[in-house]
């Protein structure tokens, strides 16, 4: 039988020296038993909350993200990312760049 005496949690924690920090919690009730339909109804919930926690995550990191430039453009730092393409580094996200000749 599987232990029901305590919840799974999901969480996720951001802090900053310059943003204000945020945390995201879930907590994922085990399998009332070792059936496999109760695993995979744990396993769909624990996808599920990743999922949400992601997109949650995301949408904090952009805000953040734009505090930023607000932040250097208010200081007198937007000059320094004229040369940045914002377009290009959205669409490239998360993978390297390949330099075009």
């Amino acid at each position: 039988m599987a232990d029901t005496s305590k919840d799974a949690s999901l969480t996720a924690t951001y802090t900053s020296p310059t943003n204000e920090a945020f945390d995201f919690a879930r907590n994922i009730p085990p399998p009332a038993s070792d059936a496999v339909a109760e695993k995979v109804q744990y396993l769909e919930a624990l996808r599920n909350a990743v999922d949400e926690t992601q997109a949650l995550v995301n949408k904090e990191l952009t805000a953040r993200m734009e505090e930023d430039k607000t932040r250097e453009a208010s200081a007198g730092n937007a000059t320094t990312r004229l040369d940045v393409d914002e377009d290009k580094e959205e669409e490239n996200y998360g993978e390297e760049a390949q330099d075009e000749e």
